[in-house]
């Protein structure tokens, strides 16, 4: 498995050239970019400025397997709104053409919002219908994803929906594409589960791993802690991966510190380090 840093793990106003740097310097493989509004990889970046994202990285000798972005906790693909379920799509949409010309396989997407207890006045939205509104979302845009190449990934979240690995599961078989699957961040499901049971009911659908770590007795936003910090079973998962064949990329998904920031990604890396060699 190789190792791979989220872009949200660095300060917001670091250059991407400064970010690839530091990700080079500490040991990764790979760094997961985001698709912004605003910024150098944004809705507005042309095909010329994603180039010089993508060889800038090739300067760096590092790889670009994934393209995240928060923009579909705004946009929902499960909103009561119709315009912002279609502003959903069209995200998609770019963020497929923004992954294809960077060389990412995959790109990270929310697949909707039935409530957010940490965003004020969310939205929300009946299950049943958030439900409905997803699966032909995604039945759609699996058409976009299979003539990108380039494969989505659904993230479980906290956003109060498909909560269980099984109905998970089930979600991504109904969709049918082998361009859709789930991008299982370990650290999230810990608040209601056991990620290393998602990684076996998962087992063939796991596009992308997202690593955080979570301390249930806080049992809230400030329960992310560094890696091997918490209560997040690293040993298990990383057995269990092994066991189900997956052998793609580990990518840290940290916050940065106050102060020397970037120490986060050096600590990080040799969390990382630590977990690939006992599990050899």
């Amino acid at each position: 498995m190789k190792k791979g840093i989220n872009v949200w793990s660095f300060p917001s106003n670091m250059s991407i050239s400064s970010k690839l740097k530091i990700t080079k310097d500490a040991g990764f493989d790979g760094i997961e970019l985001s698709l912004d509004e605003e910024g150098e990889i944004s809705l507005k970046s042309s095909h010329q400025d994603l180039l010089k994202v993508k060889h800038l990285a090739e300067d760096f000798n590092i790889q670009i397997p994934s393209v995240a972005t928060g923009l579909y906790w705004k946009y929902s693909f499960t909103s009561n709104d119709y315009f912002i379920r279609q502003k959903a799509k069209d995200i998609v949409k770019k963020q497929l053409e923004v992954a294809s010309i960077l060389g990412a396989d995959t790109i990270l997407v929310i697949p909707g919002i039935v409530g957010a207890d940490f965003i004020p006045n969310c939205e929300i939205v009946e299950y049943h219908k958030a439900y409905e509104r997803s699966l032909e979302t995604f039945m759609e845009l699996k058409k976009e994803a299979e003539s990108f190449k380039v494969s989505i990934g659904l993230e479980n979240v906290w956003n109060k929906f498909l909560l269980s690995p099984l109905e998970f599961r089930d979600f991504i078989d109904k969709i049918n594409s082998s361009y859709v699957g789930i991008y299982l961040d370990v650290g999230n499901v810990l608040y209601t589960g056991y990620p290393e049971h998602w990684i076996k009911i998962l087992e063939g659908r796991i596009k992308k791993i997202h690593l955080k770590d979570f301390k249930q007795k806080i049992g809230n936003l400030n329960g992310f802690v560094d890696l091997l910090s918490g209560d997040v079973n690293f040993p298990k998962i990383i057995e269990n991966l092994k066991t189900t064949g997956y052998n793609g990329y580990l990518i840290a998904e940290m916050a940065p510190y106050k102060y020397y920031s970037d120490q986060i990604i050096y600590n990080t890396a040799r969390s990382l380090d630590r977990m690939l060699k006992d599990n050899v």
